[in-house]
């Protein structure tokens, strides 16, 4: 009998595919034997896990910037890419990569305007640092970030001449929405955040050179303040009358009651469903207002309450494409060292439509069934199938040596439960289990138990496992 079958008994199947549902969205995709020991470990505390990341040994860069010069550097856009990747294959902190991809997502800030990759690393190291805290220190944590700083001109945000593309896509798209402020708020917003701006680390010779934006070569952006450049003035922002600058505004927006609908907003839909659930929301903002903004706070009442954890909430998401590509290849276990490839899965996201630290605008991406059209559904089951369909892949070599030290001989629908358990407990419709059943079906029973029919097995095994992340199923979360 499969290991795999017995651990579905001792531990049930509710259990067994709410950790599964659980590692899709708090991560990117699990095997099977990190399944056996969070199941052992059990739900919540697995959660709780999850949830504090700086408990799990911190990521090491040495060995892959080591085998990567251009990774090292992280100057050009498809190695910024591609170390992001193996980070979120890799990373023992999840949750860390998952909460960084989210506040990219919403804080979207593009390579194609700053030309400078490590700019928007720098950006992400930064949603890792302070993703889980609270949203009024990430939103000063934003105003204070050099990519940021660029993307929405606020470089560009003088006493005398202010520029209003951070205060306003600060109230529209990062904290509040649209119908919750005026054009005088956003007005207000910009001449509070005059004097927020950016310098080279040799911040003397940036004042004399200040027409260039390398007077020094690429060097990391600094934030710096200049408080001859700020205005002082009264203002009027919300409601609210006094001198105000940044951290005043930040007060403000954190302390109205939009900022908490939104953020809860954002993050049912990044988390849990594509489709809006008012009341979900309104427990997700509830818990914001009650902790201050306490994101973790507000993750635990997600992974915890049953609008996450009821049935219908599995598969109700279209993965992204950095899901895609980062899950198949720790599923393959293709990546678990470093290998110069790893730059084409960075392509295959970009030509799924999603180009990782180069969103399209300010936006960012449209999601849900917006991922996937005839073109970027042929980018996505073509990239699964070419890494789960080589049976030298070392996670495609160990789901076969599980099947081979379980049973000497499959029928079709035990080899397909068998891989379907192995893929990280994927559950299909009936009828995608039919389409699977029949493949399996179509070369008779699988067998391991002689020399000249193992190869044979194991490529049969290996073509299943192409199919299976090709499926409907496997591409939603």
């Amino acid at each position: 009998m499969l290991q795999t079958n017995a651990t579905r008994k001792e531990h049930g199947e509710g259990e067994l595919s709410l950790m599964a549902h659980l590692f899709r969205r708090a991560g990117f995709g699990v095997t099977y034997e990190e399944l056996e020991e969070s199941l052992a470990a059990g739900y919540e505390a697995t959660v709780e896990r999850l949830l504090h990341p700086e408990d799990a040994p911190e990521w090491d860069d040495a060995l892959f910037r080591r085998y990567h010069v251009d990774q090292n550097s992280v100057m050009l856009i498809e190695s910024a890419q591609s170390y992001w990747l193996y980070r979120m294959i890799n990373s023992p902190r999840p949750l860390e990569e998952k909460i960084a991809l989210f506040w990219h997502g919403l804080f979207a800030t593009a390579y194609g305007k700053l030309n400078h990759a490590k700019a928007v690393v720098n950006q992400t190291n930064t949603f890792r640092r302070h993703g889980l805290g609270t949203f009024r220190n990430l939103l000063s944590e934003l105003s204070r970030d050099p990519a940021m700083i660029f993307w929405l001109d606020n470089k560009d945000n003088h006493k005398d001449a202010p520029n209003e593309n951070y205060g306003r896509e600060l109230l529209e798209l990062f904290s509040m929405g649209i119908g919750t402020y005026t054009e005088a708020d956003v007005k207000a917003a910009a001449r509070a955040f005059t004097g927020w701006t950016i310098a080279n680390q040799d911040y003397m010779s940036v004042r004399a050179s200040r027409d260039s934006i390398w007077p020094h070569g690429r060097l990391d952006w600094q934030f710096i303040y200049r408080p001859e450049d700020h205005d002082d003035s009264e203002k009027t922002f919300l409601n609210q009358t006094g001198r105000f600058n940044g951290e005043d505004v930040l007060d403000i927006i954190c302390g109205h009651p939009a900022s908490s609908w939104f953020l809860a907003g954002k993050l049912y839909s990044f988390f849990v469903s594509d489709h809006p659930n008012e009341v979900a929301t309104q427990i997700i903002a509830e818990d914001l207002r009650r902790t201050g903004g306490d994101v973790r706070s507000a993750m635990r009442t997600i992974f915890l309450s049953d609008f996450f954890r009821s049935e219908d909430a599995r598969h109700a998401k279209v993965k992204s494409p950095a899901e895609v590509v980062a899950g198949v290849a720790r599923l393959a276990g293709a990546f678990g060292a470093p290998r110069w490839n790893i730059v084409n899965l960075a392509l295959d996201a970009n030509f799924m439509g999603q180009e990782i630290l180069n969103p399209p605008t300010v936006e960012g991406w449209h999601t849900g069934t917006e991922w996937v059209d005839t073109g970027t559904l042929m980018e996505r089951v073509n990239s699964a199938a070419l890494l789960l369909g080589d049976p030298a892949q070392p996670g495609v070599r160990n789901i076969i040596r599980r099947l081979r030290e379980s049973n000497g001989t499959y029928t079709p629908e035990e080899l397909v439960d068998s891989c379907l358990n192995l893929c990280g407990a994927l559950e299909v419709s009936g009828a995608t289990r039919h389409e699977l059943t029949a493949f399996a079906a179509s070369q008779g029973e699988l067998t391991f138990e002689s020399q000249f029919a193992d190869g044979c097995a194991e490529q049969r095994v290996a073509d299943l496992l192409q199919l299976i992340v090709s499926t409907r199923e496997y591409q939603m979360a």
